[in-house]
């Protein structure tokens, strides 16, 4: 009959006694020995006397302190590589803006040259003038 299954109550006595424990046999093949990495830990590490009289509480502290401050440094590791990869980012977006700006700067001063803007608005008619301007003098006394 299975553990977990309701059996009839058996006529007992109230009281503080222990229950019957039922044992459950564990019909598992025996384990072959094999190479596994555990066993090889276990083969050549042999802290099985650190471990002889229980789990040792006292280092646990030290463990746990040891084992944030790891947590720490991968966490750092991760937080510096990151930032790493974002600073080259930048930088190669920041060498692509300053070609951009540069090109854009070289066309926008040959655009503005007076033989470029004369050969531009011919199209529409506009002759360049070969007099030179006049200048407008305005007395004080006249304004």
């Amino acid at each position: 009959m299975a553990v977990n299954t309701v059996r009839p109550q058996v006529n007992r006595p109230k009281a503080n006694t222990l229950r019957e424990v039922p044992k459950v046999e564990k019909t598992r093949p025996p384990r072959q020995k094999g190479t596994s990495l555990f066993e090889l830990l276990d083969r050549y590490t042999k802290v099985d006397w650190f471990f002889a009289d229980g789990l040792p509480v006292r280092y646990l502290p030290k463990v746990l302190f040891l084992m944030g401050i790891t947590l720490f440094y991968i966490g750092n590791t991760h937080y510096a590589d990151r930032t790493l990869r974002r600073i080259d980012k930048t930088k190669s977006d920041t060498e692509d803006l300053r070609a951009d700006y540069t090109t854009l700067k070289s066309e926008y001063m040959e655009a503005s040259k007076q033989s470029e803007v004369a050969r531009n608005v011919a199209a529409s008619g506009l002759v360049e003038s070969s007099t030179p301007p006049i200048q407008v003098v305005i007395r004080k006394d006249e304004y």
